[in-house]
């Protein structure tokens, strides 16, 4: 179990350390902000949706480093989905990371994001881990 533990702190901080779409696209067609205020973390998510799919996300984020890595790997995951399909993601995800609600089958749609499940352990960084996949969700929903 250990071995696992340490795979999923090294993924996380491969994604805070080298984040992946990390910016702000230039016309996004849906933008939000996000601040968590009992750390200070702060995240932009920006995405530009054409046809019904999420052609391109991108995230800017200042905080801790699972603030960042779950930015990171919420572009990863999202980018190419419906509007519908991912805003159902980002809401299983958030259920997952915050109840003990996972099944075996969500491990294998989770990738990378399985390294966040360990920070249940610790209440208190659940906020930080759904930061940014709020302030997705709120930049789907046009709602700053």
């Amino acid at each position: 179990m250990e071995m696992i533990q340490e795979l999923y702190q090294e993924i996380i901080i491969d994604h805070s350390n080298c984040p992946r779409n990390e910016g702000k696209i230039e016309r996004p067609t849906h933008i939000a902000e996000g601040y968590n205020a009992t750390c200070g973390d702060e995240v932009i998510i920006s995405l530009l949706v054409e046809n019904g799919i999420i052609e391109d996300i991108k995230f800017l984020a200042q905080g801790c480093s699972i603030s960042r890595a779950s930015g990171s790997m919420l572009t990863e995951k999202i980018r190419g989905m419906s509007p519908s399909e991912a805003l159902e993601f980002s809401e299983n995800l958030r259920k997952i990371l915050s109840y003990n609600a996972l099944e075996t089958s969500d491990k294998n749609e989770m990738g990378d994001l399985t390294a966040l499940l360990g920070i249940k352990q610790f209440p208190m960084r659940i906020k930080c881990a759904t930061l940014a996949w709020h302030t997705f969700e709120n930049a789907l929903k046009n709602i700053d």
